[in-house]
C-alpha cells in the first residue's frame, strides 16, 4: 500500500507550497517506506495562479526499479498519484500501446492514458483496488476516484481558502481542512461536477435480490482466479493464516499456484515459490493451533507469532493512531494485526495475502442464523459489504500499511462478487437440521475428496471473530483493562465530552479518549459510524432478535447460544 496526498486549487508561493507537502505527506510514510516523490502543477488563470500538488508516498511491490510517482504522460502535462494495484494492466497497456509510449513497467501508468483518451469514463475498464487523484496543469481539470467496495483508503477535505484536499489518511488532511470525511468507495469526484459520481453500479449493489442456481464449479473457479491475480509481485510475500476457513482456502489456492509467476501466464518459475504463512494470537489460542494444522497439510513455510495481553494494551495508542477509529471490534482485531505485521515486515515481506470479505459476501456472521428469509439475508449482506471500508476493509489495511506491508483481498474481487452476490440468497441460508452451516457453499465448493483442497476439520470449522479467535482472554483482558482506566464518573458524562457517538461502556470510551487525543477534530470523530457496537451492526439485523436491540458486547460469542463456546460443557 502507497500514501497519496493531493491539494488542488491552492493558493500561496508554490516553493512553500512543496514544502508543506512534503511535510504533510511524510505523515503517511509508513504506507510507502521506498520512495517519494511530488510535484507542484501551475493553474494559469485570470484572478492569478493557483496550484495543484501531488505527493506520494511508494511501497514497491510491482515495478520497484521504474514504477515511482508521480506519473506522468508524455507531454507531462497529466500528474498521478495512486495507491492502486491494477490487475489488468497488461491488458490495458495492449490496449494503449500503439498511441502511448510507457515509461515504466508498473501496473498503474495505464491510468494517465485512460483519462488522456477517455476521461472520467474510463474508471470502469479498471480491474484492481485504487485510490488516486489524476491533474491536468493546462487546464487545472482533475480527477479521483476509488475502488468499488474501499480496499484501498481515501479521504476528502475542503481547505479553508477554497482548496480541495485528497490524502489515504485523514492524519494528512485534518490540520488544514475545516471539514474532512471518507470518499465513498465506487465513485468518483470530477472537477467537472465538483461532487460525487458512483461508477460502481452492480445489480447487487441496490440490493436486487437474485435467483440463480448455485453452481458450485463457477464459484470455485471464479475464487481461484481472484487468488491468482493476486500473485502479482515482484517482491517476496506471503499469507495470513488465522487456521479458518476463508484464509485457509486462500493459502490452499496460492499454494497451487506459487511454483510459476502470473505475470507470464504461469509460463516461467516464480521468484519465490515457498509459500510463507504467518499468524498471531495468545499462547493456546485457537488460531495458533488450527492454523499450524493447515501450514502442515499445505506445506507452507510456517510463521507463529505469539502476543502477551500487555503487548497488546501498550500497543493500543498506536493502533488508534495507525487506523484512525475508535471503534470496538475494529479495535480489538487490529491490535493482533498490527503486531503480527511488525514481525512480518522484520522478516523482508511486502504483501499478504488475506481472508476479508467472504462473511459479508456469504452471511458467515453467527447472528445470520437469524435471518428470517432470503431476502433479507441478502439485503443484510449488501450492507454489510456496503460498510467493508468502515470496519474490516479499514481493520485489514491500515494495520498492516503501518508497517510497509500490503494486503490483498480475494473475497473483494470485483469479479468474484459478480459471481457470489448473484447466486439465490437461499443458497447461502444458515439451516443446521440439513448440515448447511455458515458459508455452506464456498466450503462445498472447495470440497475435493480426489485432490482435498483442506483437511475436513478446517474446512467445516465454525467460524471465529479474527478478536475472539487469537485467544478468548484478549477481549476480557481488554474489558478488564477499561474497567481500571475508566471512572464511573467519566462514563456517567460521556455524552458531554463526547456528545457524538457517545461512548456506552469504558473500553468504548477509552478508546475513544485515546482517539481524540490524536483528533480532536469534529470531523475526525463523524468518519466513525454511529450507533451502538454489536455484533450484527444494521438496524435490519437488529429487527430479527430483538435481544440484539441493547447489547454492548459487539463480540461474536455473545450472540446468542449460537457459538460452540457459548454453549454450556462447550471446549474451544
Amino acid at each position: 500500500m502507497c500514501g497519496i496526498l493531493a491539494i488542488l486549487g491552492i493558493r500561496g508561493d508554490p516553493v512553500e507550497l512543496r514544502k508543506r507537502a512534503l511535510a504533510l505527506s511524510a505523515k503517511l510514510r509508513h504506507r510507502g517506506p521506498d520512495w517519494n516523490g511530488v510535484c507542484v502543477q501551475t493553474i494559469n488563470s485570470e484572478k492569478g495562479p493557483t496550484y495543484n500538488v501531488l505527493a506520494h508516498e511508494r511501497l514497491a511491490i510491482v515495478d520497484p526499479a521504474t514504477g515511482s510517482q508521480p506519473i506522468y504522460n508524455e507531454k507531462g502535462n497529466l500528474a498521478l498519484t495512486v495507491n492502486g494495484e491494477i490487475w489488468n494492466h497488461e491488458q490495458l497497456r495492449a490496449e494503449l500501446k500503439d498511441k502511448h509510449n510507457f515509461q515504466t513497467n508498473g501496473d498503474c501508468e495505464p491510468i494517465v492514458f485512460l483519462y488522456q483518451d477517455h476521461g472520467d469514463a474510463f474508471v470502469n475498464k479498471l480491474d484492481g483496488l485504487f485510490a488516486f487523484v489524476i491533474s491536468n496543469s493546462e487546464n487545472g481539470e482533475f480527477l479521483a476516484a476509488r475502488d468499488p467496495i474501499g480496499v484501498n483508503p481515501m479521504y476528502i477535505g475542503w481547505g479553508r481558502d477554497g482548496s480541495l484536499w485528497f490524502a489515504s489518511e485523514f492524519k494528512a488532511l485534518a490540520e488544514d481542512c475545516d471539514r474532512f470525511e471518507e470518499f465513498p468507495p465506487g465513485h468518483y469526484w470530477s472537477s467537472k461536477t465538483m461532487e460525487f459520481r458512483r461508477w460502481y453500479n452492480p445489480p447487487w449493489f441496490d440490493e436486487h435480490i437474485p435467483n440463480n442456481p448455485i453452481d458450485y464449479t463457477v464459484l470455485r473457479q471464479a475464487l481461484e482466479r481472484s487468488v491468482v491475480k493476486r500473485l502479482m509481485t515482484d517482491v517476496p510475500y506471503g499469507v495470513l493464516l488465522s487456521g479458518g476457513l476463508d484464509s485457509s482456502l486462500v493459502a490452499s489456492i496460492v499454494c497451487r499456484h506459487a511454483a510459476k509467476r502470473v505475470e507470464d501466464q504461469e509460463r516461467s518459475d516464480a521468484w519465490w515459490p515457498r509459500v510463507h504463512t504467518f499468524s498471531i494470537g495468545l499462547k493456546g489460542s485457537p488460531d495458533l493451533h488450527f492454523a499450524r494444522e493447515v501450514s502442515k497439510f499445505l506445506n507452507t513455510v510456517h510463521h507463529e507469532f505469539h502476543f502477551t495481553v500487555q503487548d497488546g494494551i501498550d500497543a493500543l495508542p498506536s493502533v488508534i493512531y495507525h487506523i484512525e477509529t475508535y471503534d470496538i471490534t475494529t479495535i480489538r482485531a487490529s491490535t493482533p494485526m498490527f503486531l503480527l505485521s511488525r514481525k512480518i515486515k522484520a522478516m523482508g515481506v511486502k504483501m499478504v495475502l488475506s481472508g476479508e470479505g467472504s462473511d459479508e459476501v456469504f452471511g458467515g456472521y453467527l447472528y445470520f442464523h437469524k435471518a428470517p428469509n432470503r431476502e433479507k439475508f441478502h439485503v443484510e449482506t449488501c450492507h454489510k459489504i456496503k460498510a467493508l471500508s468502515k470496519y474490516d476493509c479499514l481493520r485489514a489495511n491500515k494495520s498492516t500499511s503501518a508497517w510497509g506491508v500490503e494486503v490483498r483481498e480475494p473475497f473483494l474481487d470485483r469479479d468474484f462478487l459478480d459471481v457470489a452476490m448473484s447466486i439465490d440468497p437461499a443458497e447461502k441460508m444458515i439451516r443446521p437440521a440439513e448440515g448447511r452451516i455458515e458459508k455452506y457453499i464456498i466450503r462445498k465448493a472447495f470440497d475435493d475428496k480426489e485432490k482435498p483442497y483442506l483437511p475436513d476439520n478446517i474446512l467445516w470449522r465454525q467460524k471465529e471473530q479474527f478478536s475472539d479467535g487469537v485467544g478468548y482472554s484478549w477481549i476480557d483482558s481488554l474489558r478488564s483493562y477499561a474497567n481500571e482506566q475508566v471512572s464511573d464518573e467519566q462514563i456517567k458524562s460521556a455524552a458531554y465530552r463526547f456528545p457524538y457517538n457517545t461512548p456506552q461502556t469504558k473500553e468504548a470510551y477509552l478508546y475513544r479518549s485515546i482517539f481524540h487525543s490524536f483528533f480532536p477534530q469534529e470531523s475526525a470523530a463523524k468518519t466513525v459510524p454511529g450507533g451502538p457496537s454489536i455484533a450484527c451492526s444494521t438496524p435490519a439485523a437488529i429487527e430479527w432478535e430483538q435481544a440484539w436491540k441493547n447489547m454492548a458486547d459487539p463480540s461474536g460469542r455473545s450472540i446468542l447460544g449460537v457459538h460452540e463456546s457459548s454453549k454450556p460443557n462447550s471446549v474451544v
